[in-house]
């Protein structure tokens, strides 16, 4: 079994394949930049497992074996093999990442231990208001490890998520349709023309999706549209012009409870909520959001680009949950909750890139500055108890849609952000290269309140956020690095200061990893290897003596991180990738009070929730010829935890999934089954509750048919 290897055995046997293909490759005294064409035929084309290149990690178009960190690119050949329709199906693929079910209304993981809830952006701008993200729109996913404030500004303890969208310039366009188990039915649109010969193109993309679903109670109405147009402003200047809007609905999911430290044993399907879930435990989300890109190019090494993005974002949410659980009557108490947001935001980015020589170095220079404005309203209406359900066999209640209470949360948080940067990735020899960044930011957040008696709020956070990193490329196949990051998480990184936060200043995450990226088979595959250790101070836990928040916790995430992925020739590709995560809470004074029996639990020492110990994901897919094509993969995941004081285990699982596909001329049909063996198994938690634990799907089947005109 997998789970059981340890990784070290594991980094062995992937060192073994690193060192015989390595021997095949050019000597050790062949400088690497001499050969660096070898990585070209990485391109869309020639090998669609194995992107070359990341612009998410430097702002720069570069060469990921450039830049010292790890780096995950998702590419649109995977995502269309594995015929991927939310960010949780992406990043199943990707190691270090534990997945949340987002309270059943946002996408949301864990990378490498620490919670990613706001570190999702779109072409390099922040994007992190609360929604499940639609990809119809999307080329790619660039995960990047570790801290990136150095270029992103505040948040990304363990990493962010960029998206990269679909842009103009194409003469080619699709439409295509998926039916499937649960009565899923979803058309897609990608129109794409060229308008003339001076580069002027648009480009329209969207989707309308409506389905139900294995869990009972639960649809999805779902519809995306997103136009752009890219237009010529001379010879050496290009605007792009970009909309998109987004409406999703559906049933705010939070799981299932746990039994004596396990989910509870019921069908995948069984839901704890309101009989009338359609009606009174829906989550509706509009976003709207628009933007353009100017660039200008001086010369061969001197550019520069502006872009902006503004957005809308409503969310109207209603949701019953489990609250508690009584394990010696076996009950459930049912909690209620209305939830609005209203928010509104831009963000703007003007950055040069330079490309100079200086004492017989080549350096590409970055030069950065960031200004952007949030306004986060929310009003939050809850009651506890408002149900009481058999544990095992709930006959759900009929529940009216509104809570009749004050609200618990009625106030309009402001961000401000300003920020300034620079980075420097320098060639210092032909096998030796540098990068070196460091971002200042200025960070004020307010905090208007509309509940009489309570304060109005406001803070001003200052922080450098630094970055190194040293590569050595003995061989166009080999790089091997070292780096060191830094970032800062404020105390209302996402949502509205509170008084119980607004006095303390931010924490702080320091990464320090060292690894190796290789080429083979002249750069059709690429592996990489990562030792890392990610270390968060000043974390704030609420003292038990005093009641107080206090930053005096400490989180540390000890990891190995490896992947395989490229074209192996005969029509064969892989993509695949493992991770071991050793993170715990290593300093705290906080208990956990969460367990349905135990009480009090003290988290120090414990593991990071929802972060399994092992994952591991492959997938291998063939062209046969003759217009066949299949693939299969397993997804591996060891026991994860539910709560912070671990009581709750949700028990590891391996996923089987398949793809058999056919095209004759324009016609692409391809049919997907997801577990493929039917398994039961927990996909998400809340990673705060023991008794919010969502059951993965069981056996079903994705038919979907594409035209390319």
């Amino acid at each position: 079994m997998m789970l059981r290897k340890t990784p070290i055995a594991l980094a062995a046997a992937l060192a073994v394949q690193f060192h015989t293909a390595i021997a095949a490759t050019a000597p050790l005294d062949e400088p690497a930049g001499a050969v660096d064409a070898v990585v070209t035929i990485t391109g869309k084309g020639a090998a669609p497992y194995n992107p070359s290149t990341s612009t998410s990690a430097l702002k720069i178009d570069a060469p990921l074996r450039d830049i010292p960190q790890t780096v995950n690119v998702i590419p649109e050949q995977l995502l269309r093999d594995q015929r991927a329709l939310s960010m949780e199906d992406a990043m199943k693929s990707i190691p270090g990442v534990g997945l949340s079910h987002g309270d059943g209304q946002r996408d949301q993981v864990t990378l490498r231990g620490f919670s990613a809830i706001a570190d999702q952006f779109v072409d390099g701008l922040r994007d992190d208001a609360l929604y499940f993200r639609d990809l119809s729109n999307i080329e790619r996913i660039e995960v990047l490890k570790g801290p990136a404030a150095v270029l992103y500004g505040r948040g990304s303890s363990g990493g962010l998520i960029n998206r990269i969208t679909k842009k103009p310039g194409s003469d080619t366009s699709e439409v295509a349709v998926t039916v499937g188990s649960h009565d899923q039915r979803r058309g897609e649109v990608d129109i794409a023309r060229k308008l003339g010969d001076n580069g002027m193109a648009f480009r329209v993309t969207g989707a309308i999706e409506r389905s139900d679903s294995y869990r009972d109670q639960q649809f999805l109405e779902r519809d995306a549209i997103a136009p752009s147009l890219l237009l010529p402003l001379g010879a050496s200047t290009t605007l792009l012009l970009q909309l998109e809007h987004l409406s999703d609905r559906r049933v705010t999911d939070f799981g299932i409870p746990s039994y004596q430290g396990r989910p509870v044993s019921v069908p995948a399907g069984t839901y704890y909520g309101a009989a009338n879930a359609r009606d009174a435990d829906f989550s509706q989300a509009e976003v709207t959001a628009g933007g353009f890109t100017l660039e200008h190019r001086f010369s061969e090494t001197l550019s520069v680009r502006n872009a902006f993005r503004k957005y809308d974002y409503t969310l109207d949410r209603n949701n019953t949950l489990v609250g508690s659980v009584n394990e010696a009557a076996k009950t459930a108490s049912l909690n209620r909750t209305n939830l609005r947001r209203e928010e509104d935001g831009w963000f703007n980015q003007t950055e040069i890139t330079q490309t100079a020589s200086l004492a017989g170095m080549t350096h590409k220079l970055l030069y950065g500055v960031e200004f952007g404005k949030q306004n986060k309203d929310q009003v939050n209406r809850s009651r506890n108890n408002v149900a009481t359900v058999a544990l095992f066999n709930p006959v759900l209640p009929v529940l009216p849609l509104k809570v009749d209470t004050a609200p618990s949360t009625d106030n309009l948080g402001i961000f401000t952000t300003r920020g300034g940067y620079v980075q420097d990735l320098v060639e210092l020899t032909a096998n030796w290269k540098a990068l070196a960044g460091v971002r200042y930011d200025r960070f004020e957040q307010e905090t208007r309140e509309r509940r009489a008696g309570q304060p109005n709020l406001y803070r001003v956070d200052t922080a450098w956020s630094p970055r190194a990193g040293l590569v050595w490329q003995p061989t166009a196949a080999q790089s091997y690095y070292a780096s060191y990051s830094k970032s800062f998480q404020p105390s209302a990184e996402a949502f509205a200061l509170a008084a119980n936060n607004a006095q303390i200043a931010p924490e702080e995450t320091t990464n320090k990893e060292v690894g190796g990226k290789f080429d083979f088979l002249g750069g059709a595959v690429s592996a990489t290897a990562a030792l890392f250790r990610l270390e968060r101070t000043n974390i704030k836990y609420t003292d038990p003596v005093t009641n107080l928040l206090v930053p005096v916790g400490t989180q540390r995430s000890d990891g190995l991180e490896l992947t395989l992925a490229g074209q192996l020739g005969q029509g064969w590709e892989v993509w695949s990738g493992y991770s071991y995560l050793d993170a715990k809470v290593t300093s705290s004074p906080a208990l956990d009070s969460s367990d349905n029996v135990i009480k009090r639990v003290p988290i120090e020492g414990k593991r990071a929730t929802l972060t399994p110990r092992h994952s591991g994901n492959v997938w291998l897919a063939k062209s046969f010829g003759g217009g066949w094509r299949a693939g299969l993969g397993v997804n591996a995941v060891a026991s994860r935890f539910a709560n912070p004081g671990n009581t709750v285990t949700l028990p590891g699982y391996a996923r089987v999934d398949a793809m058999v596909g056919y095209k004759i001329g324009a016609v692409d049909l391809q049919v997907n089954v997801n577990n493929l063996l039917d398994r039961e198994y927990i996909v998400s938690g809340h990673g705060s509750s023991p008794n919010l634990n969502l059951p993965g799907g069981p056996r079903n089947v994705r038919v979907t048919g594409r035209y390319r005109f």
